[in-house]
C-alpha cells in the first residue's frame, strides 16, 4: 500500500465538523477508520494518510453528497491549518500570505503539494494530490481548492473571485457544474492540466485584516521548529539529515562531521546510508541552503555578502555561482524578482 504520511487533527477536524452538521455518527466513522478517538483531542496530534483517507471515504459513502468538498470546505477557519493558518492571517497582503504556503504547509499534513507558475498577469496556484482513492481523490482536490477561496476571502474581508478555477478530472452533470461556478463566482475548466486557481496579479496586493510583523516573526520560528521535529520524526533518512543540517546552520555551521556525530554513526555510514537513498551530503546541503537563501532574500533585509556567510559560504562569489546554478538567476535578481511580485 502507498504511504500517504500523516494529517494534523485540525485538517481531521474541518471534515469530522461537517459530518456533525449532516448528523453523521462521527464516533463510528472514526472507529471503522482504525483512529484512535483520544489521538483527536489534541490539536498538535496526528494521524496516518491511510486513516484520513478512510475517514473520507466513509464520510463519502454516509453523506451521499456529490459536493463534498465544497461543502466541507465551509468550515475552514485559521486553525484548520495548523500554525500556517495563523502565520498567513498576520501577514500584511495576499501575496504575502500565499509565500508561506510552500515552506510550511507539511504542517497541515501530507496530503499534497503547493506549486505555482508565472502566466504573465496572472498566477496559477496548483495543488498536487498524492491521495490515490478514486472516490476520496477528487472530494479532496475540491476541499483544497474551495478552503483557499473561503480562507482568502475572509482574510482579505471581501468576497474576491479568481479569474478560473482548473479541475483535472472529466466535467460533472450541467446542473452540478452550475454549482461549482455559483461556489467559487467564477469560471470553471474541467479535465484541465492541472488542479488549482489561476488568480490576476492584482489580488496580491490586497491587504489583509490583522497585519502583524512582529507576530509572524515568532509564528515563523515556531512553525519552523515543527518543521524540524517533522523532518527528524521522518522514516526518511535524508529528511532526518536536512533537519539537522538547517538546524546546525542556523547554529553557524553544518560540517558533515557534526551532522554524523548528531546521528551517532561515523562520516563514512552517514554517507552509506545516503547513498541508499540516492541522495548525498552535498546535495541535501544545497538544497538546505536553496531553501533558506530564497527564505531569506523574499523575507529579509539582510546583506547578500551576510546571507552568504551564514549559509557557510567561504565569500559572496561562491554564493553568487551557486546560487545561480540553482536557480538560473543571480541573488540580487532573485531579490529583485521577489519584492517586485510582492508590491503587484
Amino acid at each position: 500500500m502507498k504511504h500517504l504520511g500523516f494529517a494534523s487533527i485540525p485538517a481531521v477536524q474541518q471534515y469530522l465538523q461537517y459530518a456533525q452538521s449532516k448528523q453523521i455518527d462521527t464516533h463510528q466513522v472514526i472507529l471503522d477508520s482504525g483512529i484512535d478517538p483520544n489521538v483527536l483531542a489534541s490539536a498538535n496530534g496526528r494521524i496516518i494518510g491511510t486513516q484520513f483517507q478512510s475517514l473520507i471515504k466513509h464520510l463519502i459513502e454516509r453523506a451521499n453528497d456529490p459536493l463534498l468538498g465544497l461543502h466541507t470546505s465551509q468550515f475552514v477557519q485559521p486553525g484548520s491549518y495548523s500554525v500556517l493558518g495563523y502565520i498567513t492571517m498576520s501577514c500584511a497582503t495576499i501575496g504575502e500570505a500565499m509565500d508561506k504556503i510552500q515552506p510550511y504547509e507539511r504542517l497541515v499534513g501530507d496530503m499534497g503539494t503547493t506549486s505555482f507558475k508565472d502566466l504573465g498577469n496572472s498566477i496559477l496556484q496548483c495543488w498536487h494530490c498524492i491521495y490515490d482513492d478514486p472516490i476520496v481523490r477528487p472530494h479532496m482536490i475540491d476541499n483544497v481548492l474551495a478552503s483557499w477561496t473561503n480562507f482568502a476571502r475572509w482574510l482579505a474581508n471581501q468576497n474576491a473571485s479568481a479569474e478560473k478555477i482548473l479541475i483535472g478530472r472529466p466535467a460533472p452533470s450541467a446542473k452540478l457544474q452550475e454549482e461549482y461556478t455559483r461556489f467559487f463566482n467564477a469560471p470553471v475548466e474541467f479535465e484541465a492540466q492541472h488542479n488549482g486557481i489561476v488568480l490576476n496579479k492584482d489580488l496580491l496586493s490586497i491587504s489583509l485584516r490583522q497585519p502583524d510583523n512582529l507576530l509572524l516573526k515568532t509564528l515563523e520560528s515556531h512553525a519552523s521548529e515543527q518543521m524540524t521535529h517533522l523532518s527528524l520524526a521522518s522514516e526518511n533518512f535524508a529528511d532526518k539529515v536536512k533537519a539537522l543540517i538547517r538546524h546546525q546552520l542556523n547554529l553557524g555551521s553544518a560540517r558533515k562531521e557534526l551532522i554524523a556525530n548528531e546521528l551517532n554513526m561515523t562520516e563514512r555510514t552517514l554517507q552509506r546510508k545516503l547513498v541508499a537513498e540516492d541522495s548525498s551530503y552535498q546535495t541535501l546541503l544545497n538544497e538546505v541552503r536553496l531553501d533558506l537563501a530564497t527564505e531569506l532574500l523574499k523575507s529579509s533585509e539582510i546583506g547578500i555578502q551576510d546571507i552568504a556567510y551564514n549559509l557557510g559560504f567561504s565569500d559572496g562569489r561562491s554564493f553568487h555561482r551557486s546560487f545561480k546554478s540553482w536557480t538560473g538567476m543571480t541573488p540580487g535578481q532573485y531579490r529583485t524578482e521577489s519584492s517586485q511580485l510582492k508590491s503587484l
